[in-house]
């Protein structure tokens, strides 16, 4: 499966207005687990440096949620939000203006040929890295960015059905990803030889985050891949599923999970 025809539809349609934006944000916010685990971590860090004014560096923003998100609830801060598309940040660089958010900047940059030297306290990095071949560059790339004592942040999915896929004979769900995921050995061994120091490891949509995200993602997904008609039923789908994919997420969310497709890194320089 391709997900990029279905974004672009959606970036499409959240450009119109602001309004639709900050609702389509709300609602990736809500249904979308990893959200639940990034918001939470961003906030412990937060809470970790309450004075300090944050340099923060999203690394592959997408719609621009989490930069929305920070910009409001990480205060005092200054962000430089960037993506390798050039249409979704110029969306995003319109609506940051429209809402008059002053402490955003925005770039178009490939991970790969960054070249920033100690200007970050945090890098978030949010399903990325399952789409570039030289982890390896980037890593380093975002070990020379960060100051000392800075934070990078990491959602990817893991090798444990991750990107769907459980076995030798699967193939990834998502077309587009250059890799099925991590395992946290993968990661330390990618890391800290660069001079990162591991501050957590979080396995995400476990057991019930899995079933959660079929019911409330994979399947619409799938469907809306096959006929975008769809997209009139999909309001009155979320209407009978949501409670229950709500309800698992939650369980999930409370739970520490000993496997999970998903990984929320926190490593520090």
């Amino acid at each position: 499966m391709q997900y990029d025809p279905i974004k672009n539809i959606f970036a499409s349609a959240i450009k119109t207005n602001t309004f639709i934006r900050i609702l389509f944000y709300k609602i990736l916010d809500l249904f979308f687990l990893r959200s639940w685990y990034v918001r939470r971590e961003l906030k412990n860090i937060r809470r970790l440096n309450p004075d300090k004014t944050l340099n923060i560096y999203d690394a592959g923003s997408g719609f621009g949620q989490y930069t929305y998100f920070m910009s409001k609830n990480l205060k005092p801060c200054n962000i430089y939000s960037t993506d390798i598309k050039e249409d979704w940040i110029n969306d995003c660089k319109n609506f940051c203006q429209a809402k008059k958010i002053d402490n955003i900047k925005f770039g178009i940059e490939d991970l790969t040929t960054i070249n920033h030297s100690e200007k970050f306290d945090l890098i978030l990095n949010v399903d990325v890295m399952e789409h570039i071949e030289d982890d390896k560059l980037v890593f380093k790339n975002f070990y020379n960015s960060l100051k000392n004592n800075g934070y990078l942040l990491i959602n990817t999915p893991s090798i444990f059905g991750g990107s769907d896929v459980h076995g030798d004979n699967d193939e990834s769900f998502i077309g587009e990803h250059a890799r099925d995921g991590y395992s946290p050995e993968d990661l330390k061994e990618k890391l800290e030889p660069l001079g990162f120091k591991i501050e957590s490891i979080k396995y995400s949509y476990g057991f019930w985050g899995d079933k959660s995200w079929r019911l409330g993602i994979k399947i619409p997904m799938q469907i809306l891949n096959h006929s975008k008609l769809f997209f009139i039923l999909l309001p009155f789908y979320f209407i009978i599923t949501f409670p229950f994919t709500y309800i698992m997420m939650f369980i999930d969310y409370k739970s520490k999970n000993k496997i999970g497709s998903g990984i929320n890194l926190l490593v520090k320089k």
